[in-house]
């Protein structure tokens, strides 16, 4: 019978630390990986290398959800608009209310409850210029921390493109 509490015990620690991880993956803070090209020399600077492409993991923090504090420049990892299984990292350029030059030489309102966001690679990029103003409620959080690999673990910076935004009256 000992074998058997030993057994019931380390189900029930290992049963309350999967909650608990789980918990904060979802309210607080995750890992997410990122892949492709759109927000180099931001995330994944070198594609190629001797082993392959080495995709940068980022801390998203989740705190900012709470009531959509958001600013200019954040990095924000969102679901697609067109696809709503897949999630997609970019740099919010606007914010409601405010005015978008866009390529095509228009200028775009950003609604309420919408952001206008942005690869910082715009070769590679699919974004606010291909698919319009996002909700805020795609939103799942924000990049703070890149932390791996090892060799590029820093803060994510904060960085407002000039001449792209006039923000609301």
């Amino acid at each position: 019978m000992g074998s058997g509490s030993l057994l019931w015990n380390l189900t029930k620690k290992y049963l309350t630390a999967g909650v608990i991880g789980l918990t904060i993956t979802d309210r607080f803070a995750s890992i997410v990986p990122v892949r492709g090209g759109s927000m180099s020399p931001t995330f994944n600077p070198r594609t190629n290398t001797a082993l392959g492409s080495l995709d940068d993991r980022v801390l998203i923090e989740k705190f900012c959800l709470a009531k959509y504090k958001f600013s200019h420049g954040d990095v924000v990892v969102f679901r697609s608009p067109s696809d709503h299984k897949q999630k997609l990292i970019k740099r919010i350029i606007g914010l409601p209310g405010d005015w978008i030059g866009t390529p095509q030489n228009d200028v775009i309102k950003i609604p309420e409850g919408h952001c206008w966001v942005e690869g910082d690679n715009p070769v590679s990029s699919m974004d606010s210029r291909t698919f319009g103003p996002i909700p805020l409620g795609l939103v799942h959080g924000r990049a703070t921390t890149i932390v791996w690999p090892p060799q590029r673990i820093c803060h994510v910076e904060r960085r407002i493109p000039q001449d792209r935004v006039s923000p609301s009256a």
